[in-house]
């Protein structure tokens, strides 16, 4: 059974990998960043994923155990904030939505209230000075306060 859910799901990462590759191609913008292009990031990310679904068609594991389900519920949990994050993200801004789903992912594992807030501020903060300072890309500010105003 898991040999084949192994290849049946090796099959959807590839027309995953496909779907990535074609929206990439589509992509159009003014001038280039680099010589390179910002198509290059997606299609190289495409290609990899392409590959190595090909090696779990091909090469599927062994069979094997499906996880506890306290662990399965936590694993739906982190997909739920994953997609909150990207739901959240430009509307919060990035701090913000930052903030809660680190908060929220370190409570899911067994952090303290303590400990998960403090790690998500560090974890928010830390990266919006990465990316703003260290690699001078913006950053979404959010439009909640618009709203409000």
């Amino acid at each position: 059974m898991r040999i084949a859910a192994d290849r049946l799901l090796g099959l959807a990462l590839i027309g995953l990998a496909a779907f990535i590759a074609v929206q990439s191609l589509q992509l159009q913008v003014p001038f280039s960043y680099e010589p390179v292009g910002p198509k290059a990031f997606p299609l190289g990310l495409a290609a990899l994923l392409a590959v190595l679904s090909l090696v779990l068609v091909f090469k599927p594991g062994e069979d094997g155990e499906w996880p506890a389900p306290a662990l399965a519920l936590r694993l739906l949990g982190v997909l739920g904030l994953l997609l909150a994050y990207a739901l959240l993200f430009t509307r919060l801004g990035f701090m913000p939505s930052s903030f809660l789903v680190v908060a929220a992912l370190a409570r899911l594992f067994g952090a303290s209230w303590p400990k998960a807030l403090v790690t998500g501020v560090l974890l928010a903060a830390g990266s919006d000075v990465l990316f703003t300072a260290g690699l001078d890309i913006g950053l979404p500010g959010g439009t909640w306060l618009a709203d409000i105003l």
